[in-house]
Order: structure tokens, then sequence, then C-alpha cells
């Protein structure tokens, strides 16, 4: 029996030792969903979670990135400081493992990630000695994913049925986390800007009443002062509304 066997087998025969790891991670990614972090934070703390739980060498999270058509999934976070794999990198949605996780909605599970060629990173993985890989995707309750998690080992490694479903959950719960964060950041500017927009029409009605102008002329007014200023035009229309509570 190797030492790998010896090891899945211990993790089957003692599943509640694993379990309190799994469901530390999942508080702490808890935590982040119901916290003020923002969206970058949250993702480096549910790779940092993920590597410690598991102990794998390299875990990292792509996104899919839902703004540029064709889409791409892309790298957004990982705790590996190695230059080499922190680099900006992107892949599209048929390309590679991750697109292949992202498109079939499924794990994908690789014992030697050299010998895989769906693999496209083979440099890499020899330059940081990866060996085996487990591809997550990261799924909210409608079956949509918006993302991919990825764990790689440093020796060869066989992913049991219960870590790929422990990770996998850990990979759900942190799509959750993802796309709160990304809700109230929604949520907090569209209130900027409702709030922007308020400020302005009020700054207008003094520049109209002052200056004798209609609604266009008075915006272009605040654009110009904002551009002139370097300021943003919400500065501007605090700053007009400040003078005339100061008269």
């Amino acid at each position: 029996m190797t030492d790998d066997d010896r090891r899945v087998g211990h993790m089957e025969r003692t599943p509640p030792e694993i379990y309190d790891k799994y469901i530390k991670a999942l508080m702490d990614i808890s935590r982040a969903i119901t916290s003020d972090l923002y969206i970058e934070d949250i993702l480096k703390l549910i790779v940092m979670v993920t590597a410690k739980v598991t102990g794998v060498e390299i875990c990292s999270l792509w996104l899919i990135d839902e703004g540029e058509e064709p889409r791409k999934i892309r790298l957004k976070a990982t705790q590996a400081i190695d230059p080499i794999y922190v680099k900006d990198r992107s892949l599209s949605m048929d390309e590679g493992v991750v697109g292949y996780v992202a498109t079939h909605k499924q794990p994908l599970i690789l014992p030697d990630v050299l010998k895989e060629p769906r693999f496209k990173e083979k440099e890499m993985a020899k330059k940081l000695g990866l060996v085996s890989m487990v591809s997550v995707p990261l799924q909210v309750k409608d079956g949509k994913v918006i993302g991919v998690l990825n764990c790689f080992t440093a020796e060869p490694h066989h992913f049991s049925e219960t870590e790929v479903n422990l990770i996998t959950t850990v990979a759900n719960h942190a799509a959750v986390a993802i796309l709160n964060t990304e809700l109230m950041v929604k949520t907090k500017v569209i209130q900027e800007e409702l709030e922007t927009r308020k400020l302005v029409e009020r700054a207008k009605e003094i520049l109209m009443r002052r200056r004798n102008m209609n609604g266009e002329q008075a915006y272009r007014w605040l654009q110009k002062r904002s551009m002139d200023t370097r300021k943003s035009i919400r500065l501007v229309a605090e700053a007009v509304l400040l003078s005339e509570e100061l008269e």
C-alpha cells in the first residue's frame, strides 16, 4: 500500500476529523459573506482557506468575465506567490481544464496534469512541481457556473469522492459569497449614483435661478467646472449647495 493509499484510506475511515476542517472552512467563508470585505479580499480568503484545509500545494480561483464577448474565464486569486503562477491569465470558455469544467458544470480530476491534453500550462507545472489536480465549478442555486476552483498537489494524489464532494461544497459556498459581495457593490454603486443625481439636480436648480440658465446650460456648467477642477461632478454639486447655504 502506498502512502497515498494510506492517506486516502485514513481519510475515509476518520471522516469526522476531515469534516471538522471543512466545516471550519465554510464558517470562515460564511463570515466573509456577511462582512464588508472587498471582493479581492473575499477571493483571497477563499483560496487560502481551501488550501489550508486540503493541504494542497496551490489553490486558484477563476471567474467568468460576463462583460466580455465571447466570454473568457480569468484567474482572480491564488495563495501561490510564484510570479510564474500569479501572472495575469485568461482562457476562452472552450479552452483548457477550467474552460472544460465551467462549460460542462462538473468536477474534473487529473492524476497527472502533464499527461492531460486539456491542461494547457505544462511548462509552468514542471517548473512549480505540480502533479495531481482537481478542478470544480463554482455553482449557485440555479445551476449557473460563475467560475472554477482548482487544487494542485506537489505529489501524486488520488482525490477521493469525499474530498471532491467537500471541495465542491466549499466552491459552491464560495460562489454565494462572491455573488453576495458583487450584489452589495452594485447596490452601493446604484445608491451613490442616485444620490449624485439628486445633488446635481438641486445644484442645477440653484444655478438656473442664480445665473439665469436653463437646465442644459446649468448641467454643462457643472461638467466644465468638474473637468477644470479635476473633481467629481458630485463634489462640484455639493460645493454649489454649500455656497447656497452660506448665503
